[in-house]
């Protein structure tokens, strides 16, 4: 028979341990609380002082080799002056707490030091597709045999790599000086970065850098309204904040904003005095037109051409200051053959005047613009009538409006480019694309090559416009719609009625309102109305 063995009670401290040790650790973490709260202020100034030093860091890896000896005799000059100065250094030192301390707080923003692995891993995919272009025999063995990293050789170098920016630098022997091998490289740098976004290319061939920018959509809930311009502006539409130094002040809704725009200067001292827009259906060139003409019945007369005979300007007919709206072969080319005889008399006119020594008549001073939509539409209607083309109408006004201040505005669709007139093809000056065209198309309608990537789908009125022999300015048209369109919101179709001038003559079909009985009919009150051009076709002017 087994032994009883007596069992040996277990010491107090073990029997209630868990209590003791669940204290222990609840002082530990009060007195951890309050050593945080008590160094909190040293612990934001120590993040902060880490932070600055990051950003140091940076700015001096940046900072390219030759500009580093400039920067360091600089900071060694305000060390001195900081150190000679009274009380110089206990202010440097307060200073520099005050911004450690605000860098370290907890809901400062901390920039990256670099890229991600994402971020790493498209740089060197990029890298290694430029490799072919920014290198020679040598070069490209050299880096196929050591399988260089992106940020390894000097090839291509990065100077900074963000969601928005990216500068390279490339290699002085890379002829960046012919459009072919920049275009190659940018065709290249679009499809690696995405498809789906707008790039900005800058080239510095000095510095043998270029400068590859993301840039932001345009805003397109800008609508047609009273735009602060001087007589003679015309606002093509809103581009870039960096092309542009102007704003105007906007109402959006219910907010207000000031927002870059394309200021078209015509008139008497313009060197770009006449616009030809082109684009695909649907891109926008009928709402441009509507913009324009609103815009200039506010000091001019208009006439206007519809090749589209979709009644996109019926809301003018009729309308203080425009002339005429005409769809039809018979009254396009009379009105376009009263334009020229017009400018020819607005030219003998003034022409006098100036021999005289007196300044020019008012009715020659008063703008007049023609504004025609899809003239190709008319040229076979012609063809087959055996008339002649509208087309050729155009050639006084085109060169020899100016003077006179009449303007002519042309837009038409791009794969109707060749059937426009010689006249109109060469002195149409701004030029403006709309919709999704190429790089081709572009560079052919405005004399020079886009410096950002065109994108497949764009919104209507979105493309670029280029006046004269000035850079090209990406361009988003006021959203300017045919009022009676049933697709037209009433916010949209409400804007544009508010900026139509008054109705002085009954369109076509519409009878004036009889007063109601017993009411007296208005007698007009007496004013002296300024002197409109009649379209009629004046007697020849001697010569």
């Amino acid at each position: 028979m087994e032994a009883a063995v007596a069992r040996r009670p277990l010491p107090r401290i073990l029997s209630n341990g868990g209590a003791q040790l669940a204290r222990s650790r609840e002082l530990a973490r009060t007195a951890a609380d309050s050593a945080t709260d008590v160094l909190h202020p040293l612990i934001t100034i120590t993040r902060g002082l880490r932070r600055l030093a990051a950003a140091g860091r940076r700015r001096w890896t940046e900072t390219p080799k030759e500009k580093r000896g400039a920067l360091l005799f600089l900071m060694a000059s305000v060390i001195l002056v900081v150190a000679l100065a009274p009380y110089g250094p206990l202010l440097a030192a307060i200073t520099l707490m005050a911004a450690a301390a605000w860098q370290g707080r907890e809901g400062a923003a901390v920039v990256p030091e670099g890229p991600d692995e994402s971020q790493t891993q498209r740089l060197e995919s990029l890298y290694e597709a430029l490799v072919p272009y920014f290198s020679t025999t040598e070069t490209l063995s050299r880096c196929t045999r050591h399988a260089a990293r992106w940020d390894s050789l000097p090839l291509t170098r990065r100077r900074r790599s963000d969601l928005a920016t990216w500068w390279w630098r490339y290699p002085a022997y890379f002829a960046d000086g012919e459009a072919e091998a920049r275009a190659k490289v940018e065709h290249l740098l679009a499809a690696k970065s995405g498809r789906g976004r707008e790039y900005h290319f800058t080239w510095d061939e000095e510095g043998n850098q270029l400068t590859v920018d993301v840039l932001s959509p345009l805003a397109v809930d800008i609508v047609a309204q009273p735009f602060v311009t001087a007589p003679g502006e015309i606002v093509l539409g809103f581009t870039d904040p960096t092309r542009v130094r102007r704003t105007l002040p906007l109402t959006c809704g219910e907010q207000r904003r000031d927002a870059p725009p394309v200021v078209w200067r015509t008139g008497l001292r313009s060197t770009e005095p006449h616009l030809l827009a082109l684009g695909l259906p649907g891109s926008g060139t009928s709402s441009l037109l509507r913009s324009i003409a609103l815009q200039a019945l506010r000091h001019g007369d208009v006439v206007i051409v519809d090749g589209g005979g979709t009644g996109e300007y019926a809301c003018l007919t009729g309308r203080d200051g425009v002339l005429a709206v005409e769809c039809g072969l018979a009254g396009v080319l009379a009105s376009l053959e009263w334009a020229a005889h017009e400018t020819e008399r607005r030219l003998i006119a003034a022409n006098r005047a100036h021999q005289a020594g007196h300044p020019p008549p008012d009715d020659t001073r008063r703008p007049l613009w023609i504004l025609l939509d899809r003239p190709t539409a008319f040229t076979h209607l012609a063809a087959a009538d055996d008339r002649e083309d509208p087309q050729s109408l155009l050639q006084v006004p085109l060169r020899h409006g100016r003077p006179v201040n009449v303007t002519v505005v042309v837009a038409d669709q791009l794969d109707c480019m060749e059937m426009l007139s010689e006249p109109v093809r060469h002195h149409t000056r701004a030029r403006v694309v709309l919709g999704p065209a190429t790089g081709e198309q572009c560079e052919s309608v405005l004399g020079a090559p886009p410096h950002t990537t065109p994108v497949d789908e764009v919104p209507p009125g979105r493309g670029y416009a280029r006046l004269g022999t000035g850079p090209v300015h990406r361009l988003q048209v006021p959203a300017t719609p045919h009022p009676y369109d049933d697709a037209t919101t009433e916010a949209h179709r409400q804007a544009v009625l508010d900026l139509l001038p008054p109705r002085t003559a009954p369109a076509d079909g519409e009878t004036v309102p009889a007063p109601a009985e017993g009411e007296p009919e208005p007698v007009p009150e007496p004013a002296e109305a300024e002197p409109v051009p009649v379209l009629t076709k004046p007697a020849p002017a001697e010569r």
